[in-house]
């Protein structure tokens, strides 16, 4: 993996991010999103978690699941504003997971169809927070809270 954040300046290298569409990610794609993601933490000596999906499309349900957790990403009592959000917190949820006690973290930028996935240390997620004058571009950790799902803003 190179260096996602510029030592000097904290400059975001966007190339070192990864390509993710929450839009997508809730249209049944966590685990395929995942098995992308899969590649990078095999380079940091991490084995692949087993992910499955489980959608009904009569009820309207569409569920993750990983590690003896679930995530309900659609559903009837789930607002449709929420899946995006819902389905990038899994994902991310489930990368960081494998993370914990690593010196990386899965870093989300942006949101939506502009969604990006980065690994970086938490000091270099600070760093780049102040190298980037809105808090809308700041690299965050997304959450299950609507409604902004942890992305910071101005």
């Amino acid at each position: 993996m190179t260096n996602p954040v510029d030592d000097r300046t904290g400059a975001i290298d966007y190339d070192a991010a990864l390509i993710l569409d929450a839009e997508e990610l809730a249209e049944q794609a966590v685990a395929a999103a995942y098995e992308e993601l899969s590649r990078e933490l095999s380079e940091l000596g991490i084995a692949s978690a087993s992910v499955s999906e489980h959608a009904d499309a009569e009820a309207g349900t569409y569920v993750v699941q990983c590690g003896g957790t679930s995530y309900s990403i659609s559903g009837p009592s789930i607002p449709a504003s929420d899946c995006w959000g819902l389905a990038t917190y899994a994902l991310f949820d489930i990368v960081n997971r494998q993370l914990a006690g690593q010196r990386l973290a899965l870093y989300a930028l942006n949101g939506g169809n502009d969604l990006f996935g980065i690994f970086m240390t938490p000091a270099q997620a600070e760093r780049s927070r102040g190298a980037l004058p809105r808090k809308s571009d700041w690299p965050y950790t997304p959450t299950a809270e609507p409604d902004w799902f942890g992305m910071y803003h101005d």
